[in-house]
C-alpha cells in the first residue's frame, strides 16, 4: 500500500465510523479501487479505526477521567462504565466465535449492498416510529435497556449495516433521546473498536510488509483528525436533522452498488 492509499482511506475511515452509514463497508468498497494487498488492507481498516476511537477519548475526556475518577464511590460513574460493559458483552461474545466466519463469507460488496438498503429503509422506519424518549443520558440507563442495545449492536457484524447505525437505532428503538443515543454509541465505540482491532492485530501479525508501520500509521492519524472534525459535526447536525439523510444516503449508494455489481462494473 503506498502513501496515498493510506490517506484516502484514513479520509474514509474518519468520515463514515460515527456516522449510520458503515464504515467498514466504504472501506471494501474505496480499499477494492486501491493498489493493495488484500490481506493487508483488512489488517489496515481495522487498525486505523482505532484512530477514529482516539478521537472519542479526546473529545470526551473529561468524561472519560470523571467516570474512572468517580468508580469507587460515585454512583453516576457506576452506572456509566456498567452500562457500556453490558452493551460491549454481546458483541465480544458473538464476535469470538463467530469472527473468521463473518470475515469469510459475509465481506463482500453484494452483502454491502444489501445492507446499505435494508438498514436505509430500518432508519426510516424507527425514525417515524420511534417511542417517546425517557432516557436522555448514559448513566440513567437501566441495565436491561444497555443490553438490549448490545444485542442490537450484534447485527453490525454485517457489512454495511454500520456499527453506530445498529447502535444509535437500538438506543432510540428503546426509548434513549437522540443526542444521548448518539453519545452512547459513541462510548461502546471504544471497549467494542478496541476488542476487535487488537484480536484482528494478533490474527494477522504474520501478513504485515516491509514498511507496514508506516503506511498504518499515516491512516491512523488521518482517521483521527477526520474523526474529530465528523463528530463534533454530526452532534449539530442530529440536532436539526435527525438521521433521516443519513437513510437516503445509504438506500441510493446501496441501489448504485447493486446495479453496478449486476452489470459487473465492480467485483
Amino acid at each position: 500500500m503506498d502513501f496515498f492509499s493510506a490517506i484516502i482511506l484514513g479520509i474514509v475511515e474518519g468520515l463514515t465510523e460515527f456516522i449510520p452509514v458503515s464504515s467498514t463497508g466504504h472501506l471494501i468498497l474505496v480499499a477494492q479501487q486501491l493498489p493493495m494487498d488484500p490481506e493487508f488492507s483488512k489488517l489496515f481498516n481495522v487498525v486505523i479505526q482505532l484512530g477514529a476511537i482516539l478521537a472519542i477519548v479526546v473529545l470526551y475526556w473529561k468524561k472519560f477521567l470523571g467516570v474512572l475518577m468517580g468508580l469507587p464511590s460515585e454512583r453516576s460513574a457506576q452506572h456509566f462504565a456498567r452500562n457500556v460493559a453490558l452493551a460491549f458483552l454481546p458483541a465480544m461474545v458473538i464476535g469470538f466465535f463467530a469472527h473468521d466466519a463473518i470475515k469469510e463469507y459475509l465481506f463482500s460488496t453484494q452483502v454491502v449492498a444489501v445492507a446499505l438498503v435494508v438498514g436505509g429503509f430500518a432508519i426510516l422506519l424507527i425514525e417515524r416510529n420511534k417511542p417517546v424518549a425517557t432516557v436522555f443520558s448514559t448513566e440513567a440507563m437501566d441495565w436491561k435497556t444497555a443490553l438490549k442495545i448490545g444485542f442490537i449492536q450484534c447485527v453490525a457484524m454485517i457489512p454495511g449495516v454500520s456499527r453506530s447505525g445498529a447502535s444509535i437505532m437500538g438506543a432510540l428503538m428503546v426509548g434513549v433521546e437522540r443526542k444521548a443515543s448518539a453519545e452512547f454509541s459513541f462510548f461502546l465505540a471504544v471497549p467494542t473498536m478496541m476488542a476487535a482491532a487488537t484480536y484482528d492485530i494478533y490474527k494477522a501479525k504474520d501478513v504485515m510488509p516491509e514498511g507496514g508501520w508506516d503506511v498504518i500509521a499515516l491512516g491512523f492519524v488521518t482517521s483521527f483528525i477526520v474523526a474529530i472534525i465528523v463528530v463534533r459535526w454530526m452532534m449539530a447536525f442530529i440536532t436539526r436533522h435527525g438521521f433521516t439523510p443519513f437513510a437516503y444516503y445509504r438506500i441510493a449508494l446501496g441501489l448504485v452498488l447493486a446495479v453496478l455489481v449486476a452489470t459487473g462494473t465492480i467485483t
